[in-house]
């Protein structure tokens, strides 16, 4: 190992006399300064102020610090878990203190800093972006209590916006278990430090909002976001705009649970509500329900005394009855439904006799106006009308039967030319097989020899075929006679 001396570093250990003799590259030299740095420096806190800062499109952020006597090269890559709002306070001229690892860029043999954590020294970075934000939110309405929805007393379903490995959902579901075990909670992980965890967070609220407005059967009741205590920088996550506006956003009602009770970020004057703790917060959602435990106790013990108050005057009711039965004979009843059967007939027989003469009088009226009519007058006037009916119908009937009788005539004589009579008159003959009766309509239907029988128009002849002579068409189904 080097020694330090008063005229320096001793290096005689490192490299011997006798390899002295030996030249290195330069890659070999750099490389052994490199783990000598590394090896024996580690990690370091180093003040300063930042110059020439340039931030490159990948994201990294070169630097120098330097103070009246000194600068070192520093270099803070993207995946570092330094807070945005602290590397957006990084400036030239800015004094900070930054801890990260000593060690060598070979390619230039250029020592330098790698850079993991980033404090601003006076107010601070994170405080000052926190205070602007808080602004800029407020004058947007962001925090204005008219916008705040009331958290539900009884609710049913929460969705949790949360580390799964954190505390705070430990504690969150102790509390609610001990509490009150029947809610359905529906856990929405994410990370709740470190570079883009405010993109989870804010991610984890749409995707609980997005399934809650899926469906009306299960509509959640409320979101609680919440993490357990720590410093500043781990709690910044909580203090992003996308955070905020997400919060806002929200349709279901937020219940901001942060570190501990002096924690307070932007996400907690967003929120419908804030609660000191997880565990607090845990309690509040379900003050309804162990506030009713008490609420149900008394509303037992008044029903019961209203149901021993409802019996006592039930029981006093019935004995009121039972002393008016007793009071009330059956006898006397039975004597008041009779004389009411008394009123009931004498009213009857009253109004007969009334019903009686109205009936009486209407038939007299109507005798009087039947004589005032003349009935023997209407009565030929009546007949005289039926007669020329009489008469119309038996005119038609007879004008029916001759137009009948001219169409059927029409239709004799018609059917009269049609008939085979009507074709032999005029010269035709039908020709039959005399032993058969078949019908000889061809000259190849006979043979010679074969005796036919003639059909004309008047009487019958019987031939004997001597000669026969088939045509190539057939001819006429009769022949001239």
């Amino acid at each position: 190992m080097p020694r330090k001396t008063n005229s320096g570093w001793d290096f005689g250990e490192l490299f011997p006399a006798q390899d002295l003799r030996r030249v290195l590259s330069v890659t070999e030299l750099t490389s052994k300064v490199k783990g000598l740095l590394e090896g024996q420096l580690g990690d370091v806190w180093v003040s300063g102020e930042i110059t020439n800062l340039r931030l490159q499109s990948s994201g990294h952020m070169y630097f120098a610090l330097k103070d009246a006597g000194a600068q070192l090269s520093c270099v803070l890559f993207r995946g570092t878990t330094v807070p945005a709002a602290m590397r957006a306070a990084m400036k030239d001229g800015q004094k900070v203190s930054v801890q990260g690892a000593v060690t060598v860029y070979e390619p230039r043999g250029q020592y330098q800093l790698i850079v993991r954590s980033v404090e601003v020294q006076g107010m601070g970075a994170l405080q000052a972006a926190f205070e602007q934000l808080k602004a800029k939110l407020a004058a947007e309405g962001l925090f204005d209590s008219a916008r705040k929805r009331p958290i539900p007393k009884f609710p049913r379903r929460i969705g949790i916006v949360t580390s799964p490995t954190g505390a705070a959902l430990r504690d969150v579901l102790h509390v609610l278990g001990r509490r009150y075990a029947g809610l359905d909670l529906l856990l929405a992980p994410c990370r709740v430090q470190g570079q883009g965890a405010e993109r989870e967070i804010a991610l984890a609220l749409k995707q609980l909002n997005t399934w809650s407005s899926s469906t009306d059967s299960r509509q959640l009741d409320v979101i609680l976001v919440t993490r357990g205590g720590g410093s500043l920088e781990d709690l910044w996550a909580f203090n992003e705009e996308a955070v905020a506006r997400a919060i806002h956003a929200s349709a279901v009602p937020v219940v901001s649970a942060i570190g501990h009770e002096i924690d307070f970020t932007i996400a907690d004057f967003v929120a419908d509500l804030r609660a000191a703790t997880p565990s607090a917060a845990a309690e509040v959602l379900t003050a309804g329900y162990v506030e009713s435990r008490e609420t149900l106790r008394q509303c037992w013990d008044a029903l019961g005394r209203r149901f021993w108050n409802a019996l006592e005057l039930f029981r006093e009711r019935v004995e009121g009855w039972e002393g008016r039965l007793g009071r009330a004979h059956p006898r006397r009843r039975l004597n008041e439904q009779a004389q009411r059967l008394d009123d009931l007939q004498s009213t009857l027989t009253r109004c007969g006799r009334d019903g009686l003469r109205v009936r009486s009088q209407r038939l007299e009226h109507l005798t009087a106006r039947l004589a005032a009519t003349r009935p023997a007058w209407r009565l030929a006037r009546e007949r005289e009308r039926w007669m020329r009916s009489q008469r119309a119908l038996l005119e038609a009937v007879q004008r029916a039967k001759d137009v009948a009788r001219e169409r059927l005539e029409r239709l004799e004589l018609r059917l009269a030319l049609l008939s085979p009579e009507q074709v032999l008159a005029r010269g035709y003959s039908i020709t039959r097989d005399a032993a058969t009766g078949r019908v000889v309509r061809r000259a190849s239907d006979v043979v010679v020899g074969m005796q036919l029988r003639t059909r004309l128009h008047e009487g019958d002849v019987t031939s004997i075929v001597a000669r026969a002579e088939p045509a190539p068409e057939a001819g006429p189904r009769g022949s001239p006679a």
